[in-house]
Parts: C-alpha cells; structure tokens; sequence
C-alpha cells in the first residue's frame, strides 16, 4: 500500500510568501550565481517520490534564513525508504537543486530517485551496479538523483552545472541526474 502523505508548506513559510517581494532560488556558495539576491528572498522545492508515494512543495528558505521545520520535512522526504533512515541533507544541495529547477523554468516537480542512502543501502546497490560509489556523498546527505519528465539529461545537467556548486553527473541510459554539494565536477554521458 502507498502513503500518499503530502509534505507542504509551513504556517512561517507562508508568512514568508506574504513578506516577500521577489521569488529566488540561489544557492549560498560564494562561486554559485545569484538572482535577484536580497529582499524578498525566498526559495523553494518541489519533489515527489514514486517509491513512497510522498510528495513535497515547500519553501525552505525566507529573508536570507533556513526555515528548520522545513528543512526536517525535507530530511523526512529525503530519507532512505528502504530502510525509513534519516540524517540532516545538506542544505547547499537542496539550494542547487532549486536553482537547477528554477533555471530549467521547470513547472512540474523533480521525481526523486534517491537522496539519503543508508550505508547498508548503498552497499546493496553497490553489489548491483558498477556506478554506485564506494564512499557516496548520498550517505552524508549530500546527494540527490532526480528525474523531470519535462526536460532531457542534457537539459537538467546544463543547469545544474551552471550552479558550479558541486557535482553533476549525466545519466542518459538510466535517464537520471545526480547532483551533490561535494568538490565542483561533471561525468557521465
């Protein structure tokens, strides 16, 4: 059976919404772009998952603050399902992630494929496939693989590496696009 549980928006965010002036998704390293950086600064994620039946459409940032009741929603969201483990996601990569979405002028939600990966989880997966990493960055919490029906890999890896925040990696056969807020690099094809 599917949890068809919908993670929305916090009663601070939606006063946020109301206090601001301009809608940005930045990322907050100082070599990422910036878009109408200051007041009225607000940004937000939009994901759903196949394999929990969740979805998520939140703003997480308000004014130049996390909002860290959002920020747990998005832990929550961003667990490893197989085994209903949590950790803290960093939140650098949630702003790549929005950034990415809101350069693509996206309107649907990214499909998230994995987020947070258990180490015993990411051991099973490594025994499965040659392109799990030994030492992911998904078991920090610093890594998402996401899915747009929308637009193509090429599309979503342009945009992510435009972000120049962290890895990209292309990946047209299983038609995914990894992104972390690990060292700046881009592979697959």
């Amino acid at each position: 059976m599917t949890d068809n549980r919908r993670i929305g928006v916090s009663r601070r965010g939606i006063l946020g919404v109301f206090a601001a002036t301009a809608v940005v998704a930045a990322p907050t390293f100082s070599n990422a772009f910036s878009l109408l950086k200051g007041a009225g600064d607000i940004r937000r994620i939009r994901m759903y998952s196949g394999r929990t039946g969740e979805s998520i459409d939140t703003i997480y940032w308000v004014e130049g603050e996390y909002i860290p009741e959002v920020l747990k929603e998005i832990n929550t969201f961003m667990r490893d399902w197989r085994s209903d483990e949590r950790i803290e996601i960093d939140p650098r990569n949630v702003d790549t992630m929005a950034a990415a979405h809101r350069l693509m002028d996206a309107s649907e939600p990214y499909m998230l494929l994995s987020g947070y990966r258990s180490p015993q989880t990411n051991a099973m997966l490594r025994s499965r496939s040659r392109g799990v990493a030994k030492n992911s960055l998904h078991m920090r919490g610093q890594a998402a693989d996401l899915r747009l029906s929308s637009r193509s890999v090429g599309q979503m890896a342009k945009a992510a590496a435009a972000c120049a925040s962290g890895g990209v990696g292309k990946y047209s056969r299983s038609n995914f696009v990894h992104m972390d807020s690990g060292p700046v690099r881009t592979w697959g094809g």
